[in-house]
């Protein structure tokens, strides 16, 4: 009795052995097919070319980051000094006479610089002034149109 299984113990640990051959060699072919995929079109002759090349593409990445970044930068700076805000208001100064053919016309940037523009229209002629504006604010006069205009523009 102790040889029938003295069999079973052996031929099971046959079978097992087969088994664990069996799953190794698949398991290697399959590995080998993932790494011949893996170099498939690769000028690299091997793994340590391959990750020399990557790291040199990652290199040129982080630097065209870096300039991408320091662009953006110097873009958003342009961008607060162009003019942001723009807003005509046409008026009628002289009731008595003409219509609204005057016009205030008020442009900022970002942080509240710019100009307004203002023209006086009559028959006998047309005025146009300029005056310059710092934070929101004018060394000059502003008429009640070019204070809307100003007021209407702001970002």
């Amino acid at each position: 009795m102790n040889t029938n299984l003295d069999n079973v113990f052996f031929w099971a640990f046959f079978v097992f052995a087969c088994l664990a051959i069996l799953v190794g060699t698949v398991w290697a072919v399959v590995t080998e097919k993932r790494l011949k995929r893996f170099f498939l079109g690769k000028k690299a002759k091997d793994l340590e070319d391959t990750i020399t090349i990557l790291e040199n593409e990652i290199v040129k990445l982080n630097k065209s980051k870096n300039n991408i970044e320091k662009e953006i930068v110097n873009i958003n700076s342009k961008l607060k000094k162009s003019i942001r805000g723009l807003e005509t208001i046409r008026f009628n100064p002289f009731p008595d006479q003409g219509s609204n053919q005057s016009f205030a016309i008020g442009m900022l940037n970002e942080e509240g610089d710019g100009l307004v523009m203002s023209s006086l229209y009559s028959r006998e002629r047309m005025s146009v002034f300029a005056k310059p504006i710092k934070k929101g604010q004018s060394t000059y006069e502003l008429t009640s149109e070019e204070r809307e205009a100003l007021e209407k523009a702001k970002v």
